[in-house]
């Protein structure tokens, strides 16, 4: 049983009191198309025809709404602004009482990976509801993670945990950018595991499941739903897919044409919508799990190991969206022992996040640590105003995550519990480009600042063991084996 529509969709995108001006113009015709299929409404113009061919594979068009849509656009191509506008549509336009017990309220939630993601989801969703002068009038109660309607629903902002959308009742679940955000802050709520719990949820109401995002690797639930359902007349499940230019053709293409001109395959997966060959995660969630102490967050130190305890740091400015972190390692035997790992979050004071680094080194009684050349001079000057040395690191980011997959995948690493790390190691990815030279790093949209840190530290005190000593023979980077 389909939603219960006050008005249809095509009606509340034409009228200026309802939708009208939420997707205006001919560059929001591919968007309008979109939603209006999804809800089984009819195409009435040669114009909707060819369009909705162009973004769905030349699959026919559903008869009725469908249970799951899925949106594969290129970045800045406004699948944001289109799914606000559902939200806007099924929360104030479609009838909720017949599905929800007395006292109880139905929720329309907005799942994103990320808490800076979420705020863009949720202003978006906000921002269509008060340009509305119909809708606008539901609102009873707006805040930062909310909207209270006087129909019975509230708009929720949830973050991408399956836990967070068991028990209640929705007509619509809609997730961001499931191709590369999810897993952010635990590995546990893959994009997998939340579609698994959401679509007990919406059987109930009749409701819908509706993930946009741009593609990335060939794996997950966005890989799955284009190969399972594009281009072919699944009845219950829509996928649209199309470049940013076919979705936006107000965007400047010289910003394409730039960015394909960089790095070609990153390009075509961000704005061409293809998903990217040559990308392959490196470590299983099993891998990384045996390495975790669960229970331990910060081993104190010991005085055996004092003289053998080792450093490593990734800095950051503070102001963006990078985390300063800091990691302490030591060995025995043939395991790296990872004692401490401490994340620092923006917005933060770098002056003020390498003292604090440096109050946590002095308590391993460290007086030096090693970190890449981020900032040029600031890193040495700052440390060493705290009493510490700075070392630059003579490995990359990707050197270093390439030399700690074999301490995992043997069982030579523990690790504190930390999901933020946990979900860091299973994101990551080896990316390699058409020419062979590959780098591995995290997925676009994504962090590895911890899991770099812990990386550092792990992998010094096994290469110290092999007396191997980076900085003053950075020949054998790479070539020891464990």
């Amino acid at each position: 049983m389909p939603l219960t529509k006050l008005v249809t969709m095509r009606e509340a995108l034409s009228r200026p009191d309802l939708l009208g001006n939420a997707l205006p113009g001919e560059s929001w015709f591919p968007h309008r198309t979109a939603l209006i299929a999804l809800m089984g409404e009819p195409l009435q113009t040669i114009d909707e025809v060819t369009t909705f061919a162009q973004i769905t594979g030349n699959r026919a068009p559903p008869t009725s709404q469908v249970r799951e849509a899925t949106m594969i656009a290129g970045r800045r191509s406004g699948k944001t602004r289109c799914a606000s506008v559902l939200v806007a549509y099924v929360s104030c336009l479609t009838k909720h009482t017949a599905f929800l017990a007395p006292g109880e309220r139905a929720v329309v939630a907005i799942l994103a990976g990320s808490t800076v993601q979420a705020n863009v989801s949720f202003q978006g969703a906000l921002g269509v509801l008060e340009e509305s002068p119909a809708l606008s009038k539901q609102i009873e109660k707006a805040t930062t993670e909310s909207i209270r309607l006087k129909n019975r629903c509230d708009v929720e902002v949830r973050p991408a945990n399956f836990r967070t959308i068991r028990g209640i009742t929705s007509p619509l679940i809609c997730c961001d950018e499931t191709s590369t955000s999810y897993n952010e802050d635990n590995n546990a709520n893959s994009d997998t595991e939340i579609f698994n719990a959401a679509r007990p949820t919406l059987g109930t109401t009749g409701g819908m499941l509706f993930s946009y995002s741009s593609p990335w690797a060939k794996r997950g639930t966005l890989f799955q739903s284009h190969q399972g359902h594009f281009a072919k007349d699944s009845p219950n499940h829509l996928v649209f897919k199309g470049p940013t230019e076919l979705w936006n053709p107000l965007l400047d293409p010289s910003i394409i044409a730039e960015a394909f001109a960089t790095d070609p395959q990153r390009a075509a997966s961000e704005y061409g919508a293809d998903f990217a060959d040559g990308v392959a995660a490196i470590l299983t969630t099993e891998a990384v799990n045996r390495a975790v102490d669960f229970g331990v967050v910060e081993r104190v130190p010991v005085d055996e190991f004092f003289g053998k305890y080792r450093g490593f740091v990734d800095m950051a400015g503070g102001s963006g969206q990078d985390s300063a972190t800091l990691a302490i390692a030591h060995l025995e035997g043939d395991v790296s022992i990872v004692d401490i790992a401490f994340e620092i979050k923006p917005p933060f004071s770098p002056s003020d996040a390498v003292a604090k680094f440096a109050e946590i080194l002095k308590r391993y009684k460290l007086a030096d640590v090693t970190g890449d050349r981020w900032s040029g001079g600031f890193a040495p000057e700052a440390f060493r105003k705290n009493g510490i040395e700075y070392r630059h690191s003579a490995r990359t980011s990707s050197e270093i995550f390439g030399d700690v997959i074999p301490l995992f995948n043997s069982d030579r690493i523990a690790i504190p519990e930390s999901q933020v790390a946990i979900s860091q190691f299973t994101h990551l990815q080896r990316y390699t480009t058409r020419g062979g030279k590959g780098t591995i790093s995290h997925p676009p949209g994504g962090h590895d600042d911890l899991a770099v840190a812990i990386s550092g530290a792990a992998t010094l005190v096994a290469i110290n063991k092999q007396q191997f000593y980076m900085l003053a023979a950075p020949e054998f980077i790479g070539a020891y084996s464990y």
